[in-house]
C-alpha cells in the first residue's frame, strides 16, 4: 500500500476538484493507487448526481457558437445563477456549444458527443455536478445554417463571451460581402431577442401552423359578426386583423425595431440592392434560460429552520 501522504492528496484535489476528506477517503479505500481513486471519486460523483438530478435546474447559461455559415446554440442549466459565473462551468459550456456545431441540433447525440478532454458532454455535466455540488442538464440545442451566406449572433445579459442568459441566431443567405451580412445578421437578432416574450414564430407566412392561422380566423370572425355587421364587411375585418396577427408573430412583417419605418421583409430588400445580391432569412432561433421551467418556490426560513432543528 502506498503512503498517503498530504501531498498525494492535495494531488488528487487538484485533479479531480473534489473536497480534501473525500480524496483522502478515496485513497484510503484504493490502498493509495492514484489512478484507482480517481475512479473511485467518479464513481461517487455518479452518485451524487443521482442524487441531485431531481432537483429543479432553471438557471445557467445560454452559448452560441458560429462558423461561417452554420451556427449552434445551446442551453445549459444549473440550480442557481451563482454556477453560470463559475468559470469552469462557462469553459465547459464554451465547449459544449462549440461541439454543437457537428451534431445538428439533436440533444441525445450532443450528450453522446466527445468533448476536446475525451468525455462525452453527458459524463462532462456528471463530473461538474460531483465537482460544483449542483444539478446540470444539458436541456436543448439547435443548429441554424446559411450557404451560401451567414449565421449571425447576439447575447443579451453576457455572463462571458458567447455566453448569457438569452441567445438569438440569425442565418441570412446571399452571395454578398460576409462581413456585412454578419453585421445586418446582429442586427435582425438584436431585434429578435428585443421580442418579449419570443413574439416572432416563423419568418414568413407560410411557415405558420395553419391550425394556429385558422383559430385565429375563427376567433376574429365571431367577433367581427358579433358586431352585426354584413358578411362583405365581416370579411374585409377579418382579412385586417389577420394582416395585424401576421405582422406579430411573422418575423419578416414585423416593424425592425432600430428603424419602424421599414418591416424586416424591407430591411433585407434594400440590404439586397446595397450589396449587388438578394438576402434571405434562412432560419432563426431565440432560446432564453429556463424558458418553460417550472421553478419551485423556496422557502429559505423554514429551510434554515429545518437544518438547525428548530422546526
Amino acid at each position: 500500500m502506498a503512503a498517503i501522504t498530504a501531498a498525494l492528496v492535495k494531488e488528487l484535489r487538484e485533479k479531480t476538484g473534489v473536497g480534501m476528506m473525500d480524496c483522502k477517503k478515496a485513497l484510503n479505500e484504493t490502498d493509495g493507487d492514484f489512478e484507482a481513486a480517481v475512479d473511485w471519486l467518479r464513481k461517487k460523483g455518479l452518485s451524487k448526481a443521482a442524487k441531485k438530478a431531481d432537483r429543479v435546474a432553471a438557471e445557467g447559461l445560454v452559448a452560441v457558437a458560429t462558423e461561417g455559415s452554420n451556427g449552434a446554440v445551446v442551453e445549459v442549466n444549473s440550480e442557481t445563477d451563482f454556477v453560470a459565473r463559475n468559470e469552469t462551468f462557462q469553459v465547459a459550456v464554451k465547449d459544449i456549444a462549440t461541439l454543437a456545431l457537428t451534431t445538428g441540433g439533436d440533444v441525445d447525440a450532443l450528450k453522446a458527443a466527445s468533448l476536446p478532454s475525451g468525455e462525452t458532454v453527458e459524463d462532462k455535466l456528471t463530473n461538474l455536478v460531483a465537482t460544483i455540488g449542483e444539478n446540470m442538464s444539458l436541456r436543448r440545442t439547435q443548429v441554424i445554417t446559411a450557404e451560401p451566406g451567414v449565421v449571425a449572433s447576439y447575447i443579451h445579459n453576457a455572463e462571458a463571451d458567447g455566453m448569457g442568459a438569452l441567445g438569438v441566431l440569425v442565418g441570412l443567405k446571399s452571395e454578398g460581402d460576409k462581413d456585412k451580412l454578419a453585421e445586418l445578421g446582429r442586427k435582425i437578432a438584436m431585434h429578435v431577442a428585443a421580442g418579449s416574450p419570443a413574439i416572432a414564430v416563423s419568418v414568413d407566412i407560410d411557415g405558420v401552423d395553419s391550425a394556429i392561422a385558422d383559430k385565429e380566423r375563427e376567433v376574429f370572425a365571431d367577433q367581427a359578426r358579433a358586431s352585426g355587421k354584413p358578411d362583405n364587411i365581416v370579411e374585409k375585418m377579418v382579412e385586417g386583423r389577420m394582416r395585424k396577427f401576421y405582422e406579430e408573430v411573422v418575423l419578416l412583417k414585423q416593424a425592425f425595431v432600430m428603424d419602424p419605418d421599414r418591416t424586416i421583409e424591407k430591411v433585407l430588400e434594400d440590404a439586397g440592392k446595397e450589396l449587388g445580391s438578394p438576402v434571405e432569412i434562412t432560419g432563426f432561433v431565440r432560446m432564453a434560460k429556463g424558458e418553460g421551467v417550472e421553478k419551485k418556490e423556496e422557502d429559505f426560513a423554514a429551510e434554515v429552520a429545518a437544518a438547525t432543528g428548530q422546526a
